[in-house]
């Protein structure tokens, strides 16, 4: 059983690499949600275990205690310009097959846009009243459900996403598309892989300018767009996981994740036309499920020297991060940015989780227990 699993996701990952598709495309969801997850560089597909597996791995659902589970995120970009939000819920279904369901939604989106498309009067002059403002952002709704294979050891998990695309009233996309991934754990060995877009996720696109809008478009010079598909190809991520008992309230939990991309050459640390493997690592420092340190390397990049451009310099993102747990609520922060070594657009993560646990109902006399 173990083999055949793992043997199956890889040839699944050999096979798609051959087909057809667009680079960075829908890439506001590879940003990642979870201020825990962030500080481990998003080293999270082996061992995740909270609400943010419908993002990481589906299959984590399974690992949550709770039978209702409520998580949120919120990061900004450019000094507030670009906000980046997470919400996420979830429900336990059958507690004894250890199945669950979950609801995710992702937003990136910048907000108050100026729209100066009528700043100039058709006689020349300006006229600041006609100037209005947009929108521009990315949606993504996922349900989510996992369970318990007969052997416990294995879950499996999948989502299927619903994307919306905005630019104000005259431009955007609908998008579908599945993930799926699979957790084995062992004593305290954990093992994932998970699958992106495994139908590839098709985006399209429609617009509706009027004629003024277009008149504006040709004479700046600019490309009048036009209905279109977008297509975003598979991804694999295969992790491990060990969690490691330091002292009597301590654990160390080390991880690492490899991101397979099958668009073609990138700009990772393992790159060429046929394979792109991209490292994350990560490790969590716990003490007495109460105070957690997390720290995390990613991003690695190789970078031209602007002034000798057959010189390369490695580059890479460390991440930082903190969590405290307070009875229910798990309060998570990420520094993503350290030291100003990457080009993230992001540095400061915030994120809650919060456990709720079902009352226990009086039994009215006569029934039985």
């Amino acid at each position: 059983m173990k083999r055949s699993v793992w043997f199956t996701g890889i040839m699944l990952i050999m096979s798609i690499s051959l087909l057809p598709g667009q680079k960075y495309s829908n890439e506001f969801l590879a940003i990642g949600v979870g201020a825990q997850a962030h500080g481990m560089a998003g080293a999270q597909t082996a061992h995740v275990a909270d609400i943010t597996a419908a993002y990481w791995n589906p299959a984590g659902l399974t690992e949550i205690d709770a039978p209702f589970q409520v998580a949120a995120m919120h990061a900004e970009w450019f000094v507030g310009v670009s906000q980046y939000d997470y919400l996420s819920f979830g429900k336990a279904l059958n507690r004894d097959q250890r199945s669950y369901l979950a609801i995710s939604l992702i937003r990136l989106g910048i907000d108050n846009i100026p729209y100066t498309i009528n700043l100039v009067n058709p006689d020349g002059t300006v006229n600041y009243d006609n100037v209005t403002s947009f929108s521009a952002a990315d949606y993504a709704l996922m349900g989510s459900y996992a369970r318990k294979l007969r052997n416990p050891a294995f879950a499996v998990g999948g989502s299927v996403k619903v994307i919306r695309r905005v630019i104000g009233s005259f431009g955007g996309a609908w998008g579908f598309g599945a993930d799926m991934g699979v957790q084995y754990r062992k004593g305290r060995w954990m093992l994932g892989i998970q699958g992106r877009d495994l139908t590839t996720t098709f985006n399209a696109w429609s617009f509706d300018l009027t004629e003024r809008e277009k008149e504006v478009f040709t004479q700046t010079n600019n490309e009048i767009p036009t209905s279109s598909t977008e297509i975003t190809r598979p991804r694999f991520i295969l992790g491990a996981a060990y969690r490691a008992r330091v002292g009597e309230k301590t654990t160390l939990l080390p991880a690492i994740d490899l991101e397979w991309t099958t668009d073609g050459q990138r700009n990772v640390l393992i790159h060429s036309s046929a394979i792109n493997i991209d490292p994350r690592i990560g490790i969590e420092a716990d003490y007495n499920k109460l105070v957690q340190l997390r720290i995390g390397v990613g991003n690695f990049q190789r970078v031209r020297d602007d002034f000798d451009p057959d010189k390369e310099t490695l580059t890479l993102q460390p991440n930082f991060g903190v969590g405290l747990r307070l009875g229910r609520v798990q309060l998570d922060y990420a520094l993503t940015d350290i030291g100003n070594l990457s080009q993230v657009l992001y540095s400061h993560i915030f994120s809650v989780r919060v456990d709720f646990r079902q009352r226990n109902r009086p039994v009215s006399p006569g029934t039985d227990m």
